[in-house]
């Protein structure tokens, strides 16, 4: 019996997690990204003209650190670690604000990559046969039993983005957009600041509770362990509607802010901006993907919790459903 040929749209770790499960699984596997890289939002940017001694290093813009508590994604870290491309980072943070008692916090151990997050989805991607870059798909059609991607015949598809985005590809009555619809995402705005040199207490991150502009602080120098005097901020969802057409010019409210988040950081030699429209989600679906025996969707909106674990997760529960035929 032929393998079944499955698409799966979209180049982040839910996207390439799907098609790596199908390609295991026995599928003819495409895997289509509009992006020059892969990574979605688990995204890193290389730091240029900065005029300082670690020019050209890369900082994470997007997720902050992934965590680890279910089998098989411990699995997959441990290999990481054990390569050298993920490290153990932290499992305290400070706290700013209220309602916190303390100023500090405990949870599970976080971790980073030295080459930045994106690094990992690119890991993951170099076992699969067939990945398509910088393709923006316009339409997927359902067809017979199967789907067409801008034409193409498909068994099977999977969307692996943001509901608004998968929103845009299908036709309003299809049933995966109805479903889509439920779907609330939330922008974020992320500040790269970069210094000559540490003028702050030694931290690792900051969570601030009781600020409109900012939500939390990563030192990514300590982060990518090579201490390199950079922080990377993350705004609120209401700062970020405000400035989504104009990123730079929340540029003084969030350096006014990074410096009371971060006491004693002084002004930064180099600053960037960038922004997230569709960065976090704020509603999560209680499974872990849909699929209806034609049409697969996942991410980390899927799941109890939005983390880079539950969209790993959703996409290779998925992935393992689209190599096989019906629901």
């Amino acid at each position: 019996m032929a393998a079944r040929r499955v698409a799966v749209i979209g180049g982040g770790i839910a996207g390439v997690a799907c098609a790596l499960a199908a390609h295991r699984s026995g599928a003819e596997v495409t895997l289509l990204d509009r992006g020059r890289v892969l990574g979605g939002r688990m995204a890193s940017r290389r730091m240029r003209g900065t005029g300082l001694p670690y020019d050209g290093r890369t900082a994470d813009v997007g997720a902050g650190y992934l965590t680890a508590d279910d089998a098989g994604f411990e699995a997959v870290v441990a290999d990481w670690v054990g390569r050298g491309l993920a490290r153990p980072w932290t499992r305290s943070f400070d706290v700013r604000g209220e309602p916190s008692p303390t100023d500090r916090i405990d949870g599970p151990l976080r971790y980073a990559a030295p080459q930045g997050l994106r690094s990992l989805v690119e890991d993951l991607a170099a076992d699969l046969p067939s990945v398509v870059s910088s393709r923006e798909v316009e339409i997927v059609e359902r067809s017979g039993s199967g789907a067409l991607v801008d034409g193409d015949r498909y068994d099977a598809v999977a969307l692996a983005m943001p509901g608004p985005q998968a929103m845009d590809l299908l036709a309003a009555d299809d049933p995966a957009a109805e479903v889509l619809r439920a779907q609330r995402w939330e922008p974020v705005l992320a500040l790269v600041a970069a210094f000559e040199r540490r003028t702050w207490p030694v931290l690792d991150g900051v969570f601030v509770n009781d600020s409109a502009v900012l939500s939390f602080v990563a030192d990514d120098g300590r982060r990518r362990g090579d201490d390199a005097p950079v922080l990377v901020a993350h705004s609120t969802g209401v700062l970020a509607a405000r400035h989504l057409d104009e990123p730079a010019s929340a540029l003084p409210l969030l350096l006014a802010a990074l410096a009371q988040a971060v006491p004693g950081a002084t002004e930064p030699t180099w600053v960037d901006v960038r922004r997230w429209s569709l960065a976090r989600p704020r509603v999560q679906h209680d499974r872990e993907h849909w699929w209806d025996g034609t049409l697969g969707l996942c991410g980390d909106a899927w799941g109890p919790r939005s983390r880079i674990q539950a969209a790993w997760r959703s996409g290779s529960g998925l992935g393992a459903r689209l190599a096989l035929s019906g629901i």
